[in-house]
């Protein structure tokens, strides 16, 4: 029975993964942290495995913290891009015992989105993102969009492709949205979404749309259990779901 800490217990996804964790057979929650608790309940409680719903601007020291003490992560806070993969793997040199699994999205379906978008990368010469989620959400873009432009761009990098086609010069509102590697992307807040998100490629004459679209929080669980389960036999540190669902 793998002991679980919730760091971020009292958020949305921190919330739905408590009562899923609960509900499972093979697991227990034995610490749900929160703004203002005590991290070292934690340790006393003795966690094998944190999952860090944190807010973006702590998470990165929960994680830090986590290494410290000794416990395996599971992530699954957005903004963890290749400079805090790095510090990880950073502070792991001393820690080779601790396991760190980033998860920028638990949908299985984003997972294959993404997946597919980086395969046809480099076949078409225009690639944007637009990724909507809930007017709640505090950091842009989402962990997904990122992780998302990040295969996409290296992807047309190792077949030479040349950046997308674009004659904006002149955008004194900033509307065509930001780049992240030469990747256009746009971020959209409006009640009523979860999390959605669609790339779009383009030639002359023909695009393709891939999109997809979790509209209940509840359809991300069985990535978060997926995820919890597995850290422990994945050493050093992992990045996205696909690395445990077979998709290689």
């Amino acid at each position: 029975m793998s002991r679980v800490a919730v760091l971020g217990a009292r958020g949305r996804m921190g919330v739905a993964s408590v009562r899923a964790i609960v509900g499972s057979s093979d697991m227990s929650v034995v610490a749900e942290i929160d703004v203002d608790d005590d991290l070292q309940d934690v340790v006393d409680k003795k966690a094998d495995i944190v999952l860090v719903f944190s807010p973006p601007d702590v998470a990165r020291e929960h994680v830090q913290w986590c290494i410290e003490q000794g416990i395996h992560v599971v992530v699954g806070t957005s903004g963890f891009d290749e400079d805090a993969v790095e510090q990880i793997r950073a502070a792991l040199v001393k820690a080779s015992n601790v396991n760190v699994f980033i998860v920028p999205n638990f949908s299985v379906g984003a997972v294959l989105m993404t997946r597919f978008a980086a395969q046809a990368a480099p076949h078409f010469e225009s690639v944007e993102i637009i990724e909507m989620h809930h007017p709640g959400k505090v950091d842009a873009p989402s962990g997904t969009a990122l992780h998302t432009a990040e295969l996409i761009a290296r992807a047309r990098s190792e077949a030479g492709c040349a950046p997308s086609p674009d004659a904006t010069r002149l955008d004194p509102h900033g509307v065509r949205g930001g780049r992240i590697e030469g990747v256009g992307v746009h971020s959209v807040r409006v009640r009523g979404f979860m999390s959605s998100q669609e790339v779009l490629f383009g030639i002359d004459g023909e695009i393709l749309t891939l999109r997809y679209d979790s509209v209940t929080r509840e359809s991300l669980m069985p990535g978060v259990l997926t995820a919890l389960r597995a850290v422990t036999g994945l050493p050093g540190v992992t990045v996205g779901l696909d690395a445990v669902l077979g998709l290689d």
